[in-house]
């Protein structure tokens, strides 16, 4: 087996956050995800593994309905946050995804300054009363992230100013000033270097006391220190999900051993 850590971060048993049943993803002709289901426990790291292609971004982007903003997209089955449908026709994504934020591949930082990208969601959902409240969640958001001490005498320059590891906690910092109960991640450190990874990494531990998270991820090292579910994708179908320790110690299904042991991938 490839020289990997396995966390002793054991999953707990907590309440179910996020229940995917019977979800498909068509893009135009292209059946790109099949027949997924999954539980996914509040207050954990959950992580999705596989090939590039193998359809976890794809699925990632259902739980907050990104797929709507594709136009030959179409999403089926069922997927439900705390018990709600989040396909319901009721339900608006603007507001769903103020509950379920998301940290993208690459740093994407507003062109404003450090406080005024963490201040832009919490001003558009009316969360502060006064300029007061406002730096006090920006402040409290920045410290979440870890990024508080880096960045607490520049507040007003602009956030592009920052090295790519910052930015990235800046836009960790960004989703969750809108307190968001579930945090997603799509390879949120492919473009940082080995120290900034460190650091995000940390950082998700940390948050996870908080926040749902559930991160799309390349890196085996990265799902077996970080998460305490890993699911694993392949061709469109997620092959095996379980705990962390299972899926690198004694994965069930051919497929994900193959993986795991680098025969394919």
């Amino acid at each position: 087996m490839n020289d990997m850590r396995i966390t002793n971060r054991t999953i707990e048993m907590n309440d179910i956050k996020i229940a995917a049943k019977g979800v498909d993803v068509f893009y135009g002709d292209t059946h790109a995800i099949k027949d997924v289901s999954v539980e996914i426990q509040d207050k954990t790291v959950t992580a999705f593994i596989g090939p590039s292609g193998c359809g976890k971004s794809t699925f990632l982007r259902c739980l907050n309905r990104m797929n709507d903003t594709i136009d030959v997209a179409r999403v089926t089955g069922d997927i439900r946050i705390d018990g709600e449908d989040i396909y319901d026709a009721k339900v608006d994504p603007v507001q769903l995804r103020a509950k379920v934020g998301m940290v993208f591949q690459k740093p994407n930082p507003f062109p404003k300054s450090i406080f005024e990208n963490v201040a832009y969601g919490p001003k558009i959902h009316g969360l502060a009363r006064t300029n007061d409240e406002l730096e006090e969640i920006v402040m409290k958001s920045l410290n979440r992230a870890g990024l508080i001490d880096e960045v607490k005498d520049r507040l007003l320059a602009p956030a592009t100013g920052l090295s790519g590891g910052q930015q990235q906690r800046l836009c960790i910092a960004r989703a969750i000033a809108i307190n968001p109960d579930v945090l997603l991640m799509d390879e949120p450190c492919s473009a940082l270097d080995p120290i900034a990874t460190a650091r995000i990494e940390d950082l998700m531990w940390e948050l996870k006391e908080n926040f749902t998270i559930v991160i799309v991820t390349h890196s085996m090292q990265q799902a077996s220190r970080v998460s305490q579910q890993t699911g694993f994708f392949h061709m469109g179908v997620l092959a095996e999900v379980g705990t962390t320790e299972q899926i690198f110690q004694n994965p069930v299904d051919t497929r994900t051993r193959d993986y795991i042991t680098g025969r394919f991938g």
